[in-house]
């Protein structure tokens, strides 16, 4: 999460027109169903896109365990989207090894702090690509 549940309510109730420009990058709002609760979690995430795909990344600033929205997404990838006014339900799932490195490059183009998110642990951060379903 960025600035926590204000910034996703700003962002909801104003289509993104309060929240999506965020500290030189944008954000979208990522909406998983709880592992355990089944209830709806929201956060706002920074983005990237490839091609019709948006990506983000379950870096939790480095940290050794990964995002709970992370773990949420892997149990139930179906998932909810909004960027901007756009709202949309889409298929999460983790980038292969293989479409990794480009993605990552995509993603540290948006935020370059990800890299040192990455040295600060040994846990593999993963890129999520959001198909739009």
């Amino acid at each position: 999460m960025l600035f926590g549940e204000e910034h996703v309510q700003r962002y909801v109730d104003s289509d993104g027109e309060v929240g999506h420009e965020w500290q030189g990058t944008k954000t979208l709002i990522l909406t998983t169903t709880g592992r355990r609760s089944g209830a709806e979690r929201r956060n706002a995430l920074i983005y990237g896109q490839h091609g019709d795909d948006y990506l983000v990344v379950a870096s939790k600033g480095g940290a050794d365990d990964p995002p709970a929205w992370y773990l949420n997404l892997q149990a139930n990838p179906e998932v909810q989207v909004q960027v901007l006014g756009d709202r949309f339900t889409a298929r999460a799932r983790t980038a292969t090894p293989e479409e990794k490195p480009a993605l990552w490059r995509t993603m540290t183009a948006e935020w370059p702090a990800y890299d040192e998110y990455q040295q600060k642990t040994e846990r593999v951060i993963p890129v999520v690509i959001l198909e739009r379903a």
